[in-house]
């Protein structure tokens, strides 16, 4: 019996006022597109929002890039999509599944010279 293939387009929630569709047409292919739905869980429940609001940012305001929420995001994300080493954050920033849970859409141009910075969660 052949498989019946649904054409349905999945749509999630917009980032930046782009549009965020899964479809199976063979376009951009990611193994992480199941994360789509943990980001969708996350924006429920508020959880990568309210363990941000945790930490205490004594950084200058003025040359801050990425904001608490976003970088516990991408750690929070990272190890629940098994990319436990920090390390791979380098390369997942140019995910676009990441930028989608991280609500970064493209990647933000450094102001003055790039910084690392590194939340370790216990």
């Amino acid at each position: 019996m052949p498989t019946e293939c649904n054409a349905e387009l999945f749509k999630f929630t917009a980032v930046e006022s782009r549009a965020v569709v899964a479809r199976f047409d063979g376009g951009a292919i990611t193994s992480d597109a199941g994360a789509l739905l943990l980001g969708a869980t996350d924006r429920a429940i508020r959880l990568i929002g309210r363990c941000a609001d945790c930490f205490i940012d004594r950084r200058r305001q003025d040359l801050v890039e990425h904001f608490v929420p976003t970088l516990v995001g991408q750690r929070v994300f990272g190890i629940a999509l098994g990319y436990e080493d920090i390390n791979d954050h380098d390369e997942l920033r140019h995910d676009p599944v990441m930028a989608v849970l991280t609500g970064q859409p493209r990647p933000v141009r450094s102001r003055q010279r790039a910084r690392l910075v590194t939340l370790v969660l216990a």
